[in-house]
């Protein structure tokens, strides 16, 4: 992408300070984002933002349409194009601009009414595309989230776990969350749940090679659904960040038991193990129990 600055900082404060004397509001109250030649997750800010104010240029030439797409038709949008302000301000539904080509710099003011402007970790597994993933449960996901401890400029390695990768994503909005998918199906629902949930800060690799790292950048934590291979998957990622912190999520006890020693092989320090076990009710009044995977986290 061209590194070519559309809207300069001026540009942006003027086109923001317009739109809140037109809307009557404080300026801290609206969500900038300017994703010229960029990367940045719209539907997400939308969807916990009331107000958000996007600078656009041809690169995003479809942007309505995938606004849309995400169920937020209904959102009033003010828009107007150059990189100054002036009269041509037009006002739509999103749903009546589905067919707008972005052609020249733009520049959005979108209103949500609907949403609580806040983020609600543990999405819900019905949420998200189906294929041959079997996604952890939503109350078990909550917790390995706050365990991560995610910020918004992170960047993240995550082996095998397509909706922590998500949800991961949704929080890191000014980072990279990189997914590691070795088979074709598991890339598949992995590339659908990005384009579902908008979010444009996900790098799909196959593998954990140099060469598959090599031009990503270099991840502060991996999460990492534990296979046979997680020996391996920890020398090549300390091979990138020789200070990477881990958690990893298995359900097999022979896996567990051989974290201690691998973890002091390769000095991984500070170790905790967490078990969770949820439980719930049916429509039948009987408890049903969730798998209960442990959790296990150290730091290099």
């Amino acid at each position: 992408m061209s590194n070519e600055i559309v809207y300069s900082n001026s540009a942006m404060l003027n086109w923001t300070g317009y739109f809140a004397e037109m809307m009557d509001i404080s300026p801290e109250k609206i969500k900038l984002l300017n994703i010229c030649q960029k990367k940045k997750n719209v539907i997400p800010s939308i969807e916990s933002h009331k107000r958000v104010m996007v600078f656009a240029d041809a690169s995003h030439k479809n942007l309505c349409y995938e606004i849309w797409e995400a169920g937020l038709g209904e959102c009033d949008v003010w828009y107007g194009t150059g990189t100054e302000p002036g009269n041509n301000i037009q006002t739509a539904k999103i749903k009546d601009m589905i067919n707008t080509e972005i052609k020249e710099p733009t520049v959005f003011f979108i209103l949500n009414e609907n949403t609580r402007e806040s983020y609600k970790i543990g999405i819900k597994n019905e949420n998200f595309s189906r294929g041959p993933i079997h996604y952890v449960g939503s109350e078990i996901r909550a917790v390995i989230m706050s365990l991560l401890h995610v910020d918004a400029q992170d960047v993240i390695c995550i082996v095998s776990g397509e909706s922590i990768a998500i949800e991961a994503a949704i929080v890191a909005s000014e980072g990279t969350i990189i997914a590691v998918e070795s088979d074709k199906g598991s890339q598949a629902a992995m590339e659908a749940n990005v384009e579902k949930f908008g979010v444009h800060n996900v790098e799909i690799i196959p593998d954990l090679s140099r060469s598959s790292l090599s031009s990503l950048p270099t991840p502060r934590l991996a999460f990492i659904v534990a296979t046979k291979n997680l020996e391996q998957d920890i020398q090549h990622l300390l091979a990138v960040n020789p200070k990477m912190q881990f958690v990893i999520y298995t359900l097999e006890l022979d896996i567990l038991s051989g974290i201690k020693d691998m973890f002091a092989k390769y000095n991984i320090q500070n170790m905790e193990v967490l078990q969770i076990s949820v439980s719930k009710l049916d429509s039948k009044s009987v408890f049903i129990t969730q798998p209960s995977p442990w959790l296990i986290s150290g730091e290099a």
